[in-house]
């Protein structure tokens, strides 16, 4: 990408777009294109088709999407399912349309099998059923992924994807009904701590694993990978997108310990398992990433330190 060419970050206001735009504007790229949800409903097609023709982005990037934690994602399937489905299609299929020169689909590692062997290489894509708490939403991203690989296999559209282990970071979701399990640990921790309560309760055993990567070094990613791999480079290794992790895992009882200490919680923690828990295992296998010339450089605590003060001065 040149400092000049018009970046279009769909879901810019998000977690991940904003970490995008940060990226980018520290980078030097000033002529990023952003609209919000108020003024541009990414699920009608007429509506995106004109956005696209107007603007005429050089690159995009796709981070838009109705997202949620395990609560979220098996309360609300179908919305999840339909949303999702319309927003990448009409981006990814207008993209095609209007000539964007590169594009860039941002998933999710929901998308693997249940029961993938570990840790989760990108062939396994496919392999076998789907966790069924947050199958609908996974089916929309490997729809993503999939319309992207096409795309370049029918027409050359050079349109790749990457699929991030659990996100955090700054503008992260806080909801407790809609949240992921980072971010809604800080929340009940926090507002544990100012009323004193003598226990918090955890979703789920605590046994499962998760992978956690920070938003800025997933931003990071993205820019190294629109620079460094093309939708022929995909091809030619044989897969439809790239991981991006840490290499690095913790059990959610680990995680609530960890975030209990940051936070200064002095009571007890109590795991609820009547709420599901989702796959038993997430890792990703990172090697090829990390072959391109890419790895991670912010730790878990330090990360977590750093969005709970970002938690404090903006939610608190």
């Amino acid at each position: 990408m040149k400092l000049s060419d018009r970046i279009y970050i769909a879901g810019h206001s998000g977690m991940v777009g904003s970490a995008i735009i940060r990226a980018l504007s520290s980078a030097g790229f000033s002529n990023l294109i952003t609209i919000s949800h108020d003024q541009l409903d990414l699920i009608n097609q007429d509506a995106v088709n004109k956005f696209i023709k107007s603007e005429k982005p050089d690159y995009m990037f796709i981070s838009a999407a109705k997202v949620g934690g395990i609560n979220a994602n098996n309360t609300y399937r179908g919305q999840f399912i339909y949303e999702n489905l319309m927003i990448q299609s009409n981006l990814i299929h207008y993209a095609h349309l209007c000539g964007v020169k590169k594009l860039m689909f941002l998933g999710s590692a929901c998308i693997y099998p249940k029961n993938s062997l570990q840790p989760i290489k990108e062939e396994y894509l496919l392999t076998d059923i789907l966790e069924p708490t947050n199958e609908p939403y996974s089916i929309a991203k490997i729809a993503g992924i999939k319309l992207c690989e096409n795309y370049f296999h029918q027409y050359g559209s050079n349109f790749i994807s990457i699929m991030p282990n659990n996100l955090y970071g700054p503008n992260d979701n806080f909801d407790l009904e809609t949240s992921h399990v980072l971010p809604a640990l800080i929340r009940k921790f926090h507002e544990a701590k100012k009323r004193k309560d003598k226990n918090v309760e955890v979703w789920g055993s605590g046994n499962p694993l998760r992978e956690f990567l920070h938003v800025d070094d997933m931003a990071a990613a993205c820019i190294f990978l629109m620079d460094k791999v093309s939708g022929e480079d995909l091809y030619n290794m044989n897969i439809s997108h790239l991981n991006a992790g840490t290499g690095e895992e913790i059990s959610i009882k680990d995680l609530a310990l960890l975030i209990k200490d940051i936070i200064g919680y002095k009571g007890n923690i109590v795991f609820n398992s009547n709420y599901p828990d989702g796959m038993l295992r997430k890792l990703l296998d990172i090697s090829r990433i990390t072959n391109l010339g890419w790895k991670a450089s912010i730790n878990l605590k330090h990360g977590i330190k750093s969005l709970y003060k970002w938690y404090v001065k903006n939610l608190g």
